[in-house]
């Protein structure tokens, strides 16, 4: 038998995905955008908040492989989302980070994102989006938390 919180994490677990390939599919229709792989839109977003990082630090923030981050490296920069510099501290190391043609790209995935969410709230019933909009704080609480276990 299953507790209440079991059962509330099982369902709110099942919703993430969903509701993040929802939100991503709107904004890539909305705005035209291209059809960027999840993984490396989550390591323009990195690069942006705490870049230049070398390839082993952005693997170790995304705990992903390092030949991850090789992969989509190899990838971004031919798409020119990517920069790849040597270190001048250390020119055995490379520092990544995320080119003006991907700040931009960002921005209008951000735009795109909340017109297509801001068009469906307006969709739900009042009490609904009152909730939604009171479960913020906690939801970023809850990120915080998962975050905090995995370091």
């Amino acid at each position: 038998m299953t507790s209440d919180l079991d059962a509330s994490a099982i369902e709110f677990s099942r919703l993430l995905g969903p509701l993040r390939r929802a939100v991503l599919r709107a904004s890539r229709q909305g705005a035209e955008l291209p059809d960027l792989p999840e993984a490396q839109i989550e390591l323009l977003r990195l690069l942006v908040a705490d870049g230049p990082l070398s390839p082993r630090e952005a693997a170790t923030a995304l705990q992903v492989a390092p030949s991850t981050i090789s992969n989509l490296v190899k990838t971004m920069r031919a798409a020119g989302l990517v920069a790849r510099d040597t270190d001048p501290e250390d020119a055995r190391t490379a520092r990544l980070s995320a080119t003006a043609t991907a700040l931009d790209l960002l921005d209008r995935y951000d735009r795109a994102s909340a017109t297509a969410l801001r068009r469906s709230l307006a969709q739900l019933p009042p009490g609904e989006r009152a909730r939604l909009d009171a479960a913020l704080p906690a939801l970023r609480s809850l990120t915080t938390t998962l975050d905090s276990h995995l370091r």
